[in-house]
């Protein structure tokens, strides 16, 4: 089923990513860490993760973040459209209803979350989450990106893990610029320098189907994960 919204922000987050707020015409009901796709016609339909939290609904609304740069029109033609429905002021940017199982499991367990690019948008959801719901276990963060500008919510999550003992954010960049303090190279090279063992943890990622693959492979052989605690939409496809 498909649901009309109105589009009431699209705003600049940085480098060529932007924040797509949704107001629907009907209640949504979502776990965090699900998706919804836009209908861009009858047999385009384009995924993006939902940002927003299921706990933390301001009216209703939806959070999207999506990744537009000039050679990537699968995304670039979603945030014209949003632009122009929200210009428009009609309830015409049309989504479909929540989907994905890679949503975040009630666990005691400690979590591992993991995100390349914009698939920050599907660990924000859960940290989100986990905040509101006073969740104490163990949280560690990784956003790798291509450059520091990229992590565009670098600022708040380091707020949030001097503010809550219980998260850790492991901030990475393929390419350092000026005084930057974070890891520098590849996201999941970083996660597997900094644990010898994976195996007692809940792990979420978000990115591309490579690099899901490669994760899968790595912890599950390298650093003892058993598959039933790996999550991943990419799983599905792969």
């Amino acid at each position: 089923m498909s649901i009309l919204c109105e589009v009431t922000a699209v705003e600049s987050l940085a480098c060529h990513t932007y924040r797509i707020v949704l107001k629907p015409q009907q209640a949504v009901s979502y776990h965090p860490g699900q998706y919804v796709m836009a209908v861009m016609g009858e047999k385009d339909k384009r995924p993006f993760s939902l940002a927003s939290s299921p706990c933390r609904q301001d009216g209703g609304e939806l959070e999207l973040h999506v990744g537009a740069a000039d050679e990537n029109p699968f995304a670039l033609e979603v945030v014209e459209k949003a632009k122009a429905v929200l210009e428009s002021g009609e309830a015409s940017f049309e989504i479909t209803e929540p989907a994905g199982d890679a949503w975040l499991r009630e666990s005691e367990r400690p979590l591992l979350l993991i995100a390349g690019g914009t698939g920050f948008s599907y660990v924000r959801s859960m940290v989100d989450h986990c905040i509101n719901q006073g969740i104490q276990s163990p949280i560690f963060i990784y956003w790798g990106a291509r450059n520091p500008c990229q992590l565009y919510a670098h600022d708040e999550l380091q707020a949030l893990s001097e503010s809550h003992r219980n998260i850790t954010f492991m901030p990475v960049v393929e390419q350092a610029e000026g005084e930057w303090r974070g890891k520098v190279g590849n996201v999941l090279e970083a996660v597997m320098e900094d644990f010898v063992s994976l195996g007692a943890y809940d792990i979420y990622i978000a990115g591309r189907f490579e690099m899901a693959g490669v994760a899968r492979d790595m912890f599950c052989k390298e650093r003892g994960v058993s598959r039933d605690h790996l999550y991943s939409d990419a799983f599905a496809f792969i």
